[in-house]
């Protein structure tokens, strides 16, 4: 079955998102009208919460009072199904992390058996396969009639993000928070302030005591995770300490368990099975709070000179480049073919570390992740200062990093160089390991799963 399984995802990585059969049966052309009538007026009003906080306030109240009340009435004559489980990736965006690894232990365990799976997605036809080769498992589409039906069913929800602000879970409901990595970066309630274009300090304080209020479970992968997010989600003023479930990252799991068959997969799907000797460096930077514009998004300036590092590393390396999902603007590689391969799309990140030779960072927390491969790691922190002590700030000592920090670009092709020939696997390494990682054993997502459901 996984021979047929990574078949049907080679295939919607590299075609195009199929017709939705409902799309197909509706009259385009009045969507088309709508959609265009509904853009520019969206436009128009984000761009006035943008300049006025108390606007943003006002519209922000409108539109969740409408959809509380829509979800009230959709929920009111739905009981809860003790063995249906909504599973949901980074808001739809893909099929990956931990809700990934805890539902593909209960698709193969006898144990869960009886239980029926729902999965979230903006694209839901990129991800029918799953209907195909999982048990008793259905794709959806992310928001909606259907999508706000299943929450209201579900005696389970998984999800790494944010469940929207108007859905509450029932007393008898199971609201599992996996959350997507260690935090270096500071978070919610510990931001002295925020550059955050759409949200200020006091609004994303708000969101987090939202959610907060609606959790049974959050996952932590070590003790110092618990500790950083009970303080994040405030949750020993609310009086929710007891919802941290300390038994490492389901995500992990295939970090710890991988083999060559989905090295070679992940390989053949981006189109490195003729790269010869060469190594390949994963670069994933993170997202800047305070890099927005109106119109686009998030941005980001990449701040790599890559004509550069293509005549200079071109004939050893490939570059995978994973800008974070936040971002909106694109870059165009098309003059890097050969060297630069858009990884951006790739549903999940894990297998990217599986198939790279050494990851570059910044302020990324898949640094963390990556640590559990004993691979070479280097953190490009151009803008250091300003980061540490105007956008977000750290958690930690960055001296407790495992790999080289580089501000200046000029020191960047060197230092790849010398990863690549001189690595070692140092105390310092272990000792990061030892701090941060120490649970990860491929296990997770059983120990997870069976404690979330009562079977421990």
């Amino acid at each position: 079955m996984e021979d047929r399984i990574r078949h049907n995802r080679y295939d919607t990585f590299n075609k195009p998102e199929p017709e939705e059969g409902e799309q197909v049966h509706r009259h385009v052309s009045i969507w088309k009208i709508l959609r265009k009538i509904k853009k520019p007026i969206k436009k128009v009003l984000y761009g006035i919460a943008k300049k006025w906080p108390w606007f943003r306030k006002i519209l922000r109240d409108v539109i969740y009072k409408k959809r509380y009340n829509r979800f009230i009435r959709r929920s009111r004559n739905i009981t809860t199904d003790e063995k249906l489980i909504f599973f949901e990736s980074f808001k739809g965006k893909s099929y990956a992390c931990s809700p990934r690894a805890i539902f593909e232990y209960m698709a193969d365990a006898p144990e869960f058996s009886e239980y029926r799976f729902v999965w979230s997605f903006k694209k839901p036809g990129r991800h029918r396969y799953l209907e195909e080769e999982y048990r008793n498992t259905t794709v959806i589409r992310e928001y909606g009639r259907t999508y706000e039906k299943t929450l209201a069913e579900a005696k389970y929800w998984i999800t790494n993000y944010r469940v929207l602000d108007h859905i509450y879970p029932r007393e008898d409901q199971v609201y599992v928070q996996c959350w997507h990595g260690t935090p270096l970066k500071r978070l919610g309630y510990d931001l002295d302030h925020s550059d955050n274009a759409m949200n200020s300090t006091d609004e994303i304080r708000d969101k987090y005591r939202i959610d907060a209020s609606k959790f049974r479970y959050m996952l932590s992968p070590s003790r110092f995770a618990t500790e950083k997010f009970v303080s994040a989600w405030n949750l020993k003023e609310f009086g929710k300490e007891d919802v941290m479930l300390e038994e490492g990252y389901p995500r992990n799991d295939i970090l710890i368990n991988h083999d060559e068959d989905l090295k070679n997969f992940t390989k053949r799907c981006i189109g490195l099975e003729d790269i010869g000797d060469k190594k390949i460096i994963l670069y994933a930077p993170t997202w800047r709070d305070n890099q927005h514009e109106s119109g686009v998004g998030y941005t980001y300036d990449i701040h790599l000179d890559l004509d550069r590092l293509m005549e200079e590393l071109g004939d050893e390396y490939v570059l995978l480049c994973r800008l974070h999902y936040l971002v909106a603007n694109t870059i165009d590689f098309e003059k890097y073919q050969g060297f630069i391969y858009d990884v951006s799309k790739y549903d999940d990140i894990n297998e990217l570390y599986i198939i790279s030779d050494l990851l570059i960072t910044d302020y990324s927390s898949v640094f963390f992740d990556y640590a559990n491969l004993r691979k070479p790691m280097l953190f490009y922190m151009y803008d250091l200062e300003e980061y540490r002590d105007d956008i977000r700030g750290f958690y930690i000592d960055i001296n407790e990093l495992p790999g080289e920090i580089i501000t200046q670009e000029d020191r960047l092709v060197e230092a790849i160089r010398e990863a690549g020939k001189d690595f070692v696997y140092d105390d310092r390494y272990h000792a990061f390991n030892a701090k941060y990682n120490y649970l990860d054993d491929g296990e997770a997502g059983k120990r997870v799963a069976r404690k979330v459901c009562g079977m421990e």
